[in-house]
Parts: structure tokens; sequence; C-alpha cells
């Protein structure tokens, strides 16, 4: 199996930083998985970012993967909620365009996580179909190579942001298959997703797995904030509110 920088912090047990991606086009995604060799994954955000299913996220992981085997992992954050039953073939999508992972926002039952660690896992582990014959040149292996270390492989987070979500918390963490649970920041009000290097440092010494750094479009404003504000002269304030 090819590199999965993600997946090798984990077994290492050291915190995983990776960095939002908001903004589509395999240019952007490029950019931001060459940022820094301290990445471990980037998230392409389908949900609330601009870069659709099909074909804009698997454009952006081919591009990503293609950086060679220093590339961190891509994952994808799918569209549909926990709340509907439309995530099972969204998922697949996400899977099938070589994604090293799959983030689904607002699970609040054991019985959804149950269902999405299902659709993430080829049988006799779960009910994901094989058919693509794309997905396994993106990881770097043959279709039985892929077939047969997926299931180790592709990395299940699902997102706690809702009030029910929290009450089953312990009960969704002890579905087998889930290897994340994510918290959501704005719509739980928890502040753990972070923004800045200094929020992750502190996260990273409280024994937090996995870590946001910071997202393109956030970079990417805070730099542009700072530079203009050092050429007229002034000093650097208090940071805007950004995702």
């Amino acid at each position: 199996m090819t590199t999965h920088a993600l997946l090798q912090a984990f077994k290492a047990s050291k915190p995983a930083f990776g960095a939002w991606i908001t903004l589509p086009g395999v240019l952007n995604a490029r950019a931001v998985a060459q940022a820094s060799p301290h990445l471990s994954w980037v998230m392409i955000d389908c949900e609330h970012g601009l870069t659709s299913l099909q074909p804009g996220a698997a454009e952006s992981i081919q591009a990503i993967t293609g950086l060679g085997p220093n590339a961190p992992s891509p994952l994808v954050r799918i569209p549909a909620t926990g709340f509907s039953n439309s995530t099972s073939w969204q998922i697949k999508y996400a899977l099938d365009a070589g994604a090293r992972g799959v983030l689904v926002p607002m699970v609040s039952t054991a019985e959804k996580a149950r269902e999405i660690v299902a659709d993430s896992r080829f049988p006799p582990g779960g009910r994901r179909g094989f058919g693509s014959p794309f997905t396994h040149g993106t990881w770097g292996v043959n279709a039985a190579e892929y077939l047969n270390s997926a299931n180790e492989n592709v990395v299940v987070m699902i997102q706690i942001e809702t009030k029910e979500g929290v009450k089953n918390v312990e009960a969704i963490a002890a579905v087998d298959g889930i290897d994340c649970l994510f918290i959501g920041p704005y719509d739980l009000s928890l502040a753990i997703y972070c923004t800045s290097g200094k929020q992750s440092l502190k996260r990273a010494e409280e024994g937090f797995d996995i870590i946001n750094v910071t997202s393109d479009i956030g970079a990417m404003t805070e730099s542009l904030a700072a530079s203009l504000t050092a050429a007229v002269g002034g000093e650097s304030g208090a940071a805007a509110f950004r995702y």
C-alpha cells in the first residue's frame, strides 16, 4: 500500500496535523498539500467548501497523490449529513475517487455510525461495492491489493456536532470501525477545531490525535492582511474570525 501519512501518524500515536481545503481546483489542492512536510492530511471540503464531490474531489485527490510518497493523506468531507439517507452513495463516490478517508457530518446516533462503517468497508466487513477501474491506481496498487487492504486502510471519520450526538457519544465511539470522532465546533459551539498553529500545539499537548491547523482561505487572508498591515506601518492586531 502506498503512503498514508494520517494512518501512519495514528499507528505511531503522534498528533496528525492537517489543513482544510475549501477552494476548488487542482492547483489549489496541490499548493496546500505541498505547503509543509508536517502535514499528515488535507480535508477536501465538499460540504461547505466550493469543491464538488464529482469530479472536483476526484481531480483534487489525483493532484495530491501525484505528489509522491510524501504527500499528505487526501480526505473528503461529503456534503450529505448524518441526518439523511443519502450518505451511502456519497461515501462511495469519495472512496472510489481514491480518498484515504471520509468524514461524514452531523452524526448523532450509533445506528447511523454503523451504517457509515458498512458503506465504507467491503464485504464481509461492510456493504461497499467495488467496480471502479481507477481507485486502486490512485492508491498505487493493483485491484486485488486494494480489495485486500482497503478495509484496514480507509479512515472512517464522523462529526459530533449536535446535542444528540454529545448525548450518544460513548455509544457512537464504541461502534467498531469508527476511526475518528471529529468535533464540529460551529454547530456545537465547542472550540476544538483549530485555526492557528498556537491553538494546534495546545490541542496536541492535551492529547488530541487529529488536529486541523488552518485552511486555504484562512491562511491566504491572514497572510495578505499581515503583509498589508506591515506595508502601511501598522501592527498586527487580534486575528479576525476565520474558518
